[in-house]
């Protein structure tokens, strides 16, 4: 099996459970961090032109990271596409098991201890609201219907633009801060937000600095995400 992954998160599963099966990836594929094998591009400009000279047999996709027009053209060109839908944690793991049986592999135990790890998640009391920034100049934030939404909610942490008709909405900062959520969530992906580019944006808030990797990614990390998260969320809201 010859894989093309368009996913960073799923590049790094397909790189856990079927080691070998990888033979090109985008250049936001980081993980794992020894993976050698041509690089096609970004998510939303990959080199078409690039993927058919791999003649995978599969190409991996997700309909929010990838645009159709790129898959349309790789279709067109004779290469099996599959798109994946994930927006919200059980759907993760599902398309995780269909992606990793789709590259002949056998289900992972990363897999299991991951559905053991969300299973078990503590009750949040009382709850929390966040604003979720995801970018800035300008500022735009966790809307409705958002895998990394549902994360949150599921470690008792309520957004605050989740009722918002758009899922990645431009809210002007000064909305933001007038919103007064119990914490301000600053994920280093997709804008990288650090101790010294986000939290000033918002005084008198408490900031949590969280990895992008553990809010946004379903893959390997999703085992390690909830005890991670949880605890940056505890420490900005003591």
């Amino acid at each position: 099996m010859r894989v093309v992954s368009l996913v960073p998160s799923l590049t790094e599963a397909i790189a856990r459970s079927a080691p070998g099966a990888l033979v090109g990836a985008t250049d936001w594929c980081t993980h794992p961090a020894d993976l050698d094998v041509p690089r096609i591009g970004g998510t939303k400009n990959p080199k078409l032109d690039r993927i058919i000279a791999l003649a995978p047999d599969l190409v991996i996709a997700n309909e929010e990271e990838n645009r159709e027009p790129d898959l349309t053209a790789l279709r067109e060109a004779g290469l099996e596409v599959l798109l994946t839908e994930v927006r919200d944690v059980p759907q993760a793991f599902a398309e995780l098991a269909r992606v990793v049986e789709a590259c002949g592999a056998v289900r992972p135990r990363w897999l299991d201890e991951a559905e053991e790890a969300w299973s078990a998640l503590p009750a949040r009391e009382p709850r929390a609201t966040a604003v979720v920034p995801i970018w800035r100049r300008p500022w735009m934030v966790l809307g409705r219907d958002t895998f990394a939404g549902d994360v949150l909610s599921r470690l008792g942490v309520d957004q605050v633009y989740a009722g918002h008709a758009d899922r990645y909405p431009r809210i002007p900062l000064e909305e933001l801060r007038a919103a007064a959520p119990d914490v301000v969530v600053l994920p280093d992906e997709p804008y990288r937000f650090t101790p010294d580019d986000g939290p000033e944006a918002f005084p008198g808030l408490p900031c949590a600095l969280v990895s992008g990797r553990h809010l946004t990614w379903y893959g390997p990390s999703l085992a390690e995400a909830p005890r991670a998260l949880d605890e940056a969320l505890r420490a900005a809201l003591r």
